[in-house]
Formats: C-alpha cells, structure tokens, sequence
C-alpha cells in the first residue's frame, strides 16, 4: 500500500472515529490542523508522511474524553498503523508525536523534540487561536457547563499539570491560562507568523468582551 492510499485510509479512520466527538475537538478540527501542518511543511524539512499520519491522529483520542488516560490515544494509532503494515520506525515517530503534542498546563518539560512534531504541534496550536481558537474555547466551556467569565475567579498561571486537567475555572480564564501563552510557544517560522496574528485577534475579542461586560459600549 502507497503512502498515498494509508493517508486516505487514515482520513477515513479519524472521520468515523470523531464523528460524534465534542465539537472542538471533532473531525474538522483533526482535518484543520491536517492543513495547517501542511501549509506549515511548505517551508520546514520534515517527512511529510510522518506529519501528516501525526496530524491525522494526533487527537484519535483526547485523554479529555476517556477519564484523563493519556494512554488511548497513542495506543489506538499505533494498532490502527499496523494493521497496515506501517514499518516500526514511523510508528514510533508518530506515537510519539501524539505523546507530546499536548499543551498539558505549559509548565511540563518536553522530552522529545522533531522537525515533524515541531510543525504538527504548531498546526494544533493555531486551531487553538483566533477566531476559530474563541469558537473552540466557548464551545468546550459550554460542554463543561463552565461560567462565561467570573472577575472574582483568577486565573492561575501556575497551574500543574493535574491541576490544568481538572480545571473547572471560568472560560475567559483559559485565555489567559493556554490561548494566549501559544504566541510565543510557536516552533516554526511559518507557524509565529500566522500565531502573531491571530493572537493579536484575540486580544481584540477580549477588549470588546470586557467593555461590553462592563456596559462601556
């Protein structure tokens, strides 16, 4: 089987496997930050066949879903690829991909590091941002019945890890708390250009949020 063929075999198996996932973390979002990691690739060395099987099943099975286990995930790409006979190599390559590519609190020491994780990690964190970044924030807080914005209910820019997974926290916080931090976590030239502007969008969104909290307009 071509590389060709096991991509479209792999687009396949992400759009029924999230067909009725949380709608931030669907089979669009997958297909989104597919694009942007091919975007991102046109100007960085990287194998795109590991980028794209990495950006195809980087969120298979988001540890959110399945009772905070980090292990799913990893486990379900790993047998998927080997039912088609992917050799060894890249298997691990885009385990490990998906080992390491969450943001996880922004305080966790990233062991492993790649040209490949470097773009499909920066795609992942773009869909992360902007307009479609505050659609996703919005949409998860909604899912978790979180409040909108409390101002007594700071937010905590010293999460731990534990503690950013089972935030029940206002969903402005989380601007503060991982949307806003991505600018400047950005790996690729490509991936902190188009970061910066999206940021700066963001930033934007908050200041009329506020004022027309506040009743100014």
């Amino acid at each position: 089987m071509t590389s060709t063929e096991i991509i479209n075999k792999t687009i396949d198996f992400a759009k029924e496997t999230l067909a009725n996932a949380e709608g931030g973390h669907d089979w669009f979002h997958t297909l989104r930050v597919y694009n942007n990691a091919l975007l991102i690739s046109k100007n960085e060395a990287v194998d795109m066949f590991i980028v794209s099987l990495g950006a195809l099943l980087h969120d298979i099975a988001d540890s959110k879903f399945h009772n905070g286990d980090e292990t799913v995930g990893p486990q379900m790409a790993r047998k998927f690829l080997s039912e088609y006979n992917v050799d060894s190599k890249t298997i691990e390559h885009v385990v490990t991909i998906i080992e390491n590519i969450s943001f996880k609190g922004g305080h966790e020491l990233q062991k492993f590091r790649s040209p490949e994780l470097d773009v499909v990690q920066d795609a992942d964190r773009l869909d992360a941002m902007g307009a479609i970044g505050i659609a996703r924030c919005f949409n998860y807080g909604g899912f978790r019945n979180r409040t909108l914005y409390n101002p007594d209910i700071k937010p905590n820019l010293n999460m731990s890890k534990d503690e950013y997974k089972t935030s029940t926290a206002p969903t402005i916080n989380h601007f503060y708390e991982k949307l806003l931090l991505l600018k400047d976590k950005m790996n690729t030239k490509t991936g902190t250009k188009i970061a910066l502007e999206r940021h700066q969008y963001m930033e934007r969104f908050l200041e009329q949020f506020y004022a027309e909290w506040e009743g100014r307009k």
